[in-house]
C-alpha cells in the first residue's frame, strides 16, 4: 500500500483551484451539457455523431477534473504566511538566484507540485531545481544535476 503524499498549497493556489472547482461546476457543466443537447437535436442519430462523441469526451474531463480538484482540497495543507520564511528557502518563497555559468539573473516561487508551472516561474519543491534550494540561504549555492552535467546557483535573495 502506497503512503499518500502531502499535498502542499500555498494560499494563492487553494484560491485558485478553489476558483477553477467553481468554474467547472457553475459553466462548465452547464456549457458541455448544452453540448451534447445540441448534438443530439442536430444529427437525430447517436451512432455516427461525432460532435455528440467530442462533448461526452469533455464532460467526462470535466468531472474528472472535478473529482481531482475535490481530492485535491480534501487533503491539502495550506501554508500561512508566517511559515513562508525569508531567511532560508521553503514554499511559498519568492527566490532570486543568479546561474553562475551564464550569469543570467531568475526569480522563482517556490511551491508544492500541484501549483508548478514553470511558464510561469512556479518551481516545485519537488523538482530537482526545487529540491536543490529548498533549506539554502541567501549566499549559498544550490548546486542541480542536469542532463548537460552541473547547475549552480547562487541565492541572491528570499522574499514573500
Amino acid at each position: 500500500m502506497q503512503a499518500e503524499r502531502e499535498i502542499v498549497l500555498t494560499a494563492g493556489g487553494l484560491k485558485k483551484i478553489e476558483d477553477e472547482l467553481d468554474q467547472l461546476r457553475t459553466v462548465g457543466r452547464k456549457r458541455v451539457a448544452e453540448r451534447i443537447r445540441e448534438s443530439m437535436q442536430l444529427a437525430g442519430e447517436l451512432n455516427d455523431n461525432s460532435e455528440f462523441d467530442d462533448a461526452k469526451n469533455e464532460q467526462a474531463f470535466i468531472e474528472g477534473r472535478i473529482d481531482e480538484l475535490k481530492e485535491i482540497l480534501a487533503t491539502a495543507r495550506v501554508i500561512e504566511d508566517m511559515e513562508v520564511l525569508t531567511d532560508a528557502v521553503s514554499i511559498g518563497s519568492i527566490v532570486r538566484v543568479r546561474d553562475l555559468e551564464n550569469k543570467d539573473d531568475w526569480e522563482w516561487t517556490i511551491v508544492g507540485t500541484v501549483e508548478a508551472n514553470p511558464a510561469e516561474d512556479r518551481i516545485s519543491n519537488e523538482s530537482p531545481v526545487g529540491e536543490a534550494l529548498m533549506g539554502k540561504k541567501v549566499g549559498e549555492i544550490a548546486v542541480v544535476e542536469i542532463p548537460a552535467g552541473l547547475a549552480k546557483y547562487e541565492i541572491l535573495s528570499i522574499r514573500k
